[in-house]
């Protein structure tokens, strides 16, 4: 198929996809899976709702085709997908693919890291939200400690992936481990990405007053070191970056709330059961999966996609309101992926 790039309403092109690969997580993170919603009753995605492999390698080649350049693997936790090297090795062997990263909670990765670096894996983001095992307990639900992660980011580190932290911060409960990771991140040389707390979904409570702002974070960084800015690689890059002065790790800010991106968003996401999502926010899926089952070809497949892409008008945060924030449908995290 000839390769045609696709802009939506707003005259954004797709360039990155984010496919959940499964809804199952062995945390229970306040701000995605809290665990009194998500307990042992619940109802995850039977395996036969789940897309295949192949449907998702499929599904890849065609958003490829429209010029995605970028996927990102993402759950749920996706190292819970059994043999997700092998998914790995499908998609790194598309042509056309520039990036393929996964974002996980580290747990699994002293199993996978170097069966994924194998199989063309070239980043992982990890999720850290503090370093205090006590609180790092409380906030993923399961009482489980650092330890497993940081054996986590090690083991990445051994197997030579690219390695990003993600902290989410809410007001009250992490805030005062801001610095601490940044010390900690600085002196390991990994990236950190500090996450401003997201009204995805409807499950986490979100106020706006738990929301620790960019610039908050900014001003208490630089109370500590010493940080230049640092210019976008590329349009669309969804992190406002800084380096250390003194050495010249890099750490960023994700601002979905306080600075929103939505003018310059390149995104789209596939959900574990075969739905294409246009925004993070936006609750309303398109069924891919389905019409793929029902014999759909590849052509037929494309044409959806790029009526979907062309219709796209989303800029939820840069309309955010208290209104759209209690009334929106939206879409659980653990559902679509970050």
């Amino acid at each position: 198929m000839t390769k045609e790039l696709v802009k939506d309403k707003l005259d954004r092109p797709l360039r990155d996809l984010r496919i959940s690969v499964i809804d199952r997580c062995n945390f229970r993170c306040q701000y995605c899976m809290p665990a009194d919603l998500f307990g042992p009753d619940f109802a995850f995605l039977p395996k036969e709702e789940l897309l295949s492999f192949e449907e998702i390698e499929r599904i890849a080649r065609i958003f490829i085709d429209l010029g995605v350049e970028k996927i990102r693997l993402t759950g749920g936790e996706p190292l819970l997908r059994q043999d997700i090297p092998l998914l790995v090795e499908k998609l790194a062997s598309i042509e056309g693919l520039h990036d393929i990263a996964l974002t996980t909670n580290g747990v699994y990765l002293p199993k996978y890291a170097k069966a994924l670096k194998a199989a063309g894996l070239k980043r992982v983001n990890i999720s850290l939200d503090t370093l205090k095992d006590e609180l790092f307990g409380e906030i993923n639900g399961r009482n489980v400690g650092t330890k497993p992660v940081l054996k986590g980011i090690k083991a990445a580190q051994e197997a030579g992936l690219g390695i990003k932290i993600n902290m989410v911060v809410k007001k009250g409960l992490n805030d005062s481990e801001i610095v601490p990771m940044a010390q900690f991140c600085k002196d390991e040389g990994l990236q950190l990405r500090y996450i401003e707390y997201m009204d995805v979904g409807s499950t986490n409570g979100w106020k706006m007053d738990d929301v620790v702002t960019k610039k908050e974070i900014y001003y208490i960084l630089k109370e500590h070191f010493e940080l230049e800015s640092v210019y976008p690689d590329y349009y669309g890059e969804v992190a406002k970056r800084y380096r250390y002065k003194d050495n010249g790790v890099e750490v960023g800010f994700i601002t979905s709330v306080s600075e929103a991106f939505c003018s310059t968003c390149t995104r789209s996401r596939l959900s574990a059961n075969g739905q294409v999502f246009t925004c993070l926010f936006n609750g309303n899926g398109y069924d891919i999966r389905d019409f793929m089952r029902n014999g759909a070809t590849d052509e037929e497949i494309r044409n959806r996609v790029m009526g979907i892409w062309h219709d796209r008008t989303d800029r939820y945060s840069e309309e955010r309101t208290a209104e759209t924030v209690a009334n929106r449908k939206k879409i659980e995290m653990s559902y679509i992926g970050g």
